[in-house]
């Protein structure tokens, strides 16, 4: 069975290390026209479920490494009432932060990774925006500090993947995986549940093939389909409700109730070592059309807890007697 990030962080940092969500001021290929959608023209709205912010409306915004000091100290001020952690992972979350610029970025990650309170850098990105170049920063920063490379995958269905526009093949996600593995990278990969079209079945395919990689899966981020008003799947699930007997892809509500089981079915198929970083998420909920569940995060937490405590406990208690 899998490990909480929690337990992870305590275990290898003997302190609780908290996220502080920015954004590197990068743009995305499948919003500026580069990647092709499944009719062959440009891509200018990005995956159907990507919001305006880039599913990053909760980071503060970084676009130089001279202001970085500035936005990571609001950043911090932000979530002071939550925690009183004093070292912190900075994920840059918001659209691709390896697309653009590799010497732009490297100074800015330097930056960032450079300081005292900074324990871990986490990039958000696509597998195809992983050349050879920014490989070479990675690496680089990595030397520095650990570096952990979150990838958006969403699922292994090519049929779900062209419908929600994600403009990679599975072959893409593949290389990238295999490529960041052999130089020594973390890897941290993000999928939805409840994408439209997909079974139950479908969603645990996808999660059986993460557990299955080689070298094993260093990460998983499990996240709900939050349907959010301004995008594409928001219009689909409009057209949808007018005529759910002429959709190709179907959408399907999970309950609290549902999806919390589907997530101890999750859990259950990972290895071990891997590390579990979210299972659930929510959007801002002036734009959430559904579900409306996820604005009760104690309940939803509550929840989660009771169906998949006895998941983690086993193996945390054998990690802290190690």
């Amino acid at each position: 069975m899998p490990v909480r990030l929690s337990a992870y962080l305590k275990k290898t940092y003997g302190e609780k290390i908290y996220r502080l969500s920015l954004s590197s001021g990068c743009s995305c290929p499948n919003r500026d026209g580069t990647v092709k959608g499944a009719d062959g023209a440009p891509s200018y709205r990005g995956c159907t479920f990507c919001s305006e912010g880039g599913s990053g409306e909760f980071a503060e915004v970084v676009y130089s490494p001279e202001a970085i000091s500035q936005q990571l100290d609001r950043a911090k001020e932000r979530i002071a009432a939550k925690t009183d952690a004093r070292r912190f992972i900075a994920y840059f979350q918001s659209y691709t932060n390896t697309y653009g610029d590799p010497d732009r970025l490297f100074a800015l990650y330097k930056e960032v990774i450079e300081r005292e309170d900074i324990e871990i850098l986490s990039i958000g990105t696509r597998p195809d925006c992983l050349g050879t170049e920014i490989m070479d920063m990675l690496v680089g920063l990595n030397a520095i500090k650990p570096v952990w490379v979150e990838l958006g995958l969403q699922t292994i269905h090519e049929s779900t993947a062209k419908h929600i526009n994600r403009g990679y093949e599975l072959s893409v996600f593949e290389d990238a995986y295999k490529r960041l593995k052999e130089a020594g990278i973390t890897v941290i990969v993000h999928i939805i549940l409840g994408l439209p079209g997909e079974s139950e079945n479908d969603m645990l395919e996808t999660v059986r093939y993460l557990a299955a990689l080689t070298p094993t899966l260093d990460g998983i981020k499990l996240q709900n389909l939050n349907i959010l008003k301004g995008t594409v799947v928001a219009e689909e699930y409009d057209s949808y409700l007018q005529a759910p007997k002429e959709s190709e892809y179907p959408f399907h509500i999970m309950s609290m109730e549902e999806y919390t089981d589907l997530i101890a079915k999750c859990l259950r198929l990972l290895p071990k070592s891997t590390v579990v970083h979210r299972m659930t998420g929510d959007g801002p909920r002036s734009i959430l059309v559904e579900p409306l569940w996820v604005t009760d995060k104690k309940r939803v937490i509550n929840m989660l807890s009771k169906k998949c405590g006895e998941i983690f406990e086993k193996d945390e208690e054998e990690m802290g007697n190690h």
